[in-house]
């Protein structure tokens, strides 16, 4: 590696070539870290509490020192994928002279315009003879159903902290559910270079993370690491120097339990992910629990609630690097992926044909947020998209239950529209901005609070709000989520001019209020959420305080009628641009809706006054995003979305 490269290493590192024969060093085995009730009672008297030990695991338990699988977790632009980058670099994956894009992780197109990770992903590498498979995890709440599934396959967990911003929603999220599955952690403190760093108070902040999600003393006794993963560097004393991340490495070998098996139990691989190849079909992700994968080899499939069926694997494969290396057999203990068995999906099993013994089902987290896709009805309909009818869209729905554990699609009231339900705005907008790039014309309604009855008592989701603003924004904040129905429970003021303000506040109050909270603070607000529990229904929450302009006719707008539309309130499209009757081109100034002309031309005279028209002013039309729209719309609305265009509307088009 290029001396020059910050991500070199300057000192001298032994590190391992790639392993030639995986099945002959990788000999040993895992357990699965979260035991079912069939389990339970087994073990219950050979289970001894301890650091890295889970329920599962038993005196006949045998450790596989050369594998340790880690899960990087955190909140969201902490650093998680630039530190893996980093990770790889310096365990020899990449060439010297390679030419690799930054968050090479990040390999969906979403993620890298959003600059976030979405799905989780594996990758595999080697330090001092030692296999490390990682697990990259997404940062968002809405995407937590990816992060606990991923803790099925491994038996520690790395916790990212900015050093500025500290633990916020999604690292409480993420921590809370390790803590639970014993999972031990190493907490790194990112961004030190950062001149607004306050790593000793981000540190107490931690440890009192930990002590409110009742983390025992062996818990609390977890190493802790600095680093900067732009420049590849981690230091175990923050005023240190270092050259690379060794420390780090060490770290890992050194707490991360290797993981254990029993070698008395048959065959046992636990599904957490799924994937798919043009050249062999459906791939299943998972780790090696019990006994031992072959190429070529018959095993049952195994389903909650359904008999064994018999099923072959065609390929087997394990990770180097970024990379899936096909093998001929994977040890327990790995994390592996298979190919053959088209009818496996998340959470499946597969064992031993003569003693067939399933794992636990997968669970996730329920979802909060719920929106109706249906058919596209507007008059454009079918002039951008490929697949328009609620076959098409039905089908899509059902492709995406495969991938995502945490999604829930059912019929709607109207046969042509689906209920989907999810963990946030953002899961859905991200789901609808796939099926957009696919082609997918659909309507969009207005995103609903899923409401329980609990107790013969209606309750409904509540999110801890943590807000970030400057103190000169703090009064117009409060009094916003106040009228949301939020309780201020904490405000810090950590002397740079900002202020961190954390609300409990109902899942009502956030739909909509992203948009005013930007527009309010000038763009300088920086809001994070996270469900944290339900509550007794609050009440009525007030939503829009504005009306809208409304098309009353179908035509194209024109710039005559947009200049005399504007004093009227905001405009939402340009002069030239398709409209329809029903179709929602701009923002009242006031509380009610408006039906407005905005087709209208100037009538022509015989008395023409040279350069009359040059006159028009005419303010650049409001933008919306994805995102946006869907939090604007009101209950009688719907967003039109079409490969080229979002479009607001009337769910009744005529008035």
């Amino acid at each position: 590696m290029d001396e020059k490269s910050p991500l070199s290493f300057n000192s001298p590192l032994t590190l391992s070539i790639p392993m030639s024969d995986h099945s002959s060093l990788l000999a040993g085995a895992a357990e699965h870290a979260a035991p079912g009730q069939e389990q339970q009672q087994l073990v219950r008297e050979h289970w001894q509490p301890g650091r890295g030990q889970t329920p599962i695991q038993r005196k006949s338990m045998q450790s596989l020192e050369n594998i340790r699988n880690l899960a990087i977790i955190a909140h969201v632009d902490h650093g998680k994928t630039t530190l893996v980058d980093a990770m790889l670099w310096q365990s020899g994956v990449f060439r010297d002279n390679e030419k690799v894009a930054e968050r090479i992780m990040d390999s969906l197109d979403l993620e890298r315009e959003k600059g976030i990770t979405i799905m989780a992903k594996n990758t595999a590498i080697m330090y001092n003879g030692v296999k490390i498979n990682i697990v990259d995890t997404p940062g968002h709440a809405d995407f937590g159903g990816e992060v606990e599934r991923t803790f099925n396959m491994v038996e520690g967990v790395m916790l990212l902290v900015d050093a500025t911003e500290g633990p916020l929603p999604q690292t409480r999220f993420v921590l809370g559910k390790a803590l639970e599955r014993n999972l031990p952690p190493i907490v790194v403190i990112n961004k030190i270079d950062r001149p607004d760093r306050r790593i000793n108070e981000v540190l107490d902040e931690v440890y009192d993370l930990f002590i409110d999600l009742d983390a025992t003393e062996e818990q609390l006794d977890f190493p802790v690491l600095y680093t900067n993963a732009k420049e590849g560097i981690a230091l175990r004393d923050p005023q240190g120097e270092g050259q690379n991340l060794v420390p780090l490495f060490e770290a890992i070998l050194a707490s991360i339990p290797a993981p254990a098996h029993d070698p008395q139990m048959p065959l046992q691989f636990l599904v957490t992910n799924l994937q798919h190849n043009d050249y062999v079909g459906r791939i299943a992700v998972g780790k090696v629990v019990n006994g031992q994968l072959r190429s070529g080899q018959e095993v049952a499939l195994l389903k909650k609630g359904r008999e064994p069926a018999k099923a072959g694997l065609s390929v087997l494969y394990s990770y180097e690097g970024l990379n899936r290396v096909e093998r001929q057999s994977v040890p327990p203990g790995d994390i592996a992926a298979i190919a053959g068995v088209e009818d496996i999906y998340i959470g499946d099993t597969l064992g031993s044909l003569e003693d067939p013994r399933p794992l636990p089902t997968i669970t996730v987290e329920e979802p909060t947020l719920s929106m109706v896709f249906s058919v596209n009805t507007s008059p454009l309909a079918g002039k951008d998209g490929k697949y328009l009818t609620s076959r098409h869209i039905k089908d899509r729905l059902d492709k995406e239950l495969l991938y995502n554990v945490s999604l829930r699609v059912e019929q709607a009231e109207n046969r042509e529209s689906y209920r989907v339900s999810a963990r946030g705005e953002l899961q859905l907008a991200v789901l609808v901005e796939t099926m957009r790039r696919e082609g997918f014309e659909l309507s969009l309604s207005k995103p609903r609070i899923i409401l329980r009855e609990v107790e013969g008592q209606l309750v409904e989701p509540k999110e801890l709000a943590v807000v970030d603003v400057p103190e000169n924004f703090v009064g117009i904040v409060t009094e916003m989520l106040g009228a949301r129905r939020g309780q201020m429970v904490r405000m810090v003021n950590n002397g740079f001019g900002r202020v961190r303000l954390e609300f409990e506040i109902p899942s009502r109050g956030l739909i909509g209020f992203r948009n005013q909270f930007l527009t309010d603070t000038r763009g300088t607000g920086i809001i994070n959420t996270l469900v944290i529990g339900h509550i007794p229904h609050a009440g009525e929450i007030k939503g829009r305080p504005n009306g809208v302009l409304i098309s009353d006719r179908d035509g194209k707008a024109t710039a005559y009628a947009v200049h005399h539309l504007q004093p009227r309130g905001t405009i939402f499209v340009t002069p030239g641009e398709s409209v329809y009757a029903g179709m929602v081109v701009g923002e009242n100034a006031r509380t009610e809706d408006m039906w407005v002309n905005i087709t209208k031309e100037k009538k022509l005279t015989n008395i023409r006054a040279s350069g009359s028209d040059e006159a028009l002013r005419i303010i650049p039309p409001r933008q919306f995003t994805l995102e946006q729209t869907m939090e604007y719309i009101s209950d009688d609305e719907l967003v039109e979305v079409t490969p080229q265009a979002l479009r607001l509307r009337k769910a009744v088009l005529r008035r």
